[in-house]
């Protein structure tokens, strides 16, 4: 098992943290792709819409008879053979959100915090809490954490505590989330992860738990 420095927001280390194989032993690059191409489908809109034959103006009257005039035959003016008919086939709003397994995203969070972890770019510390919920005293501890570009805080517990909140929004590239709550996508976006001591312990846990169970239903499928 890798062993990580803890930190306090000076920068001085104040203890270590032991972290899992099962965890950030491995990284997986394909599945981490995979993360991210979910999310980002998931974000897109799927507002384009064009106007098929029934949505564009135009009267539907015949034209001429179907017969005896030497002409092509048609219906309406709002064919899509004709000028300002309609579109075939266009684009109609839609959702691009698919199912995702739940294990498959799982595992490719355990790769981003591995992957993390592998480039020197996370971080424990003891908390995110300072004396004052100002913005400056943040980005001084920011800076003395060498986090001076774009940076994902991670906080434990149900809710955010309003002083990490208030000290924490206002700062440029930085983004503030709940140990719950945390994506691969967010892991990877950032520059740097910040995880207060707690978070990152809660987060391990539920990534062993669900390691464990799976290793123990293939060795249920393979006793059966």
């Amino acid at each position: 098992m890798a062993n990580i420095d803890v930190l306090d927001l000076g920068g001085k280390k104040v203890g270590s943290l032991e972290l899992a194989d099962e965890v950030f032993g491995q990284v997986n690059e394909a599945l981490m792709w995979e993360a991210v191409k979910h999310y980002r489908a998931a974000l897109r809109q799927g507002t384009a819409a064009t106007k098929n034959r029934k949505l564009v103006s135009g009267s539907g009257k015949k034209l001429w008879k179907q017969k005896g005039t030497g002409r092509a035959r048609i219906g309406s003016v709002r064919s899509p053979l004709w000028r300002h008919g309609g579109t075939v086939h266009g684009p109609q709003p839609r959702s691009y959100d698919y199912a995702f397994p739940r294990k498959k995203l799982l595992g490719a969070l355990r790769s981003a915090l591995a992957s993390k972890l592998a480039d020197g770019k996370l971080i424990v510390v003891d908390s995110l809490e300072l004396k004052e919920p100002k913005t400056k005293l943040y980005r001084q501890a920011l800076n003395k954490l060498e986090a001076k570009r774009t940076t994902l805080l991670v906080e434990s517990g149900k809710e955010l505590s309003p002083n990490v909140v208030l000290g924490a929004r206002n700062l440029e590239g930085v983004e503030l989330v709940l140990n719950n709550e945390v994506h691969p996508y967010d892991l990877l976006r950032y520059e740097r992860a910040i995880f207060s001591r707690p978070a990152i312990e809660s987060l391990q846990e539920s990534l062993k738990k669900t390691v464990s169970t799976r290793k123990t239903g293939r060795k249920k499928a393979e006793v059966a």
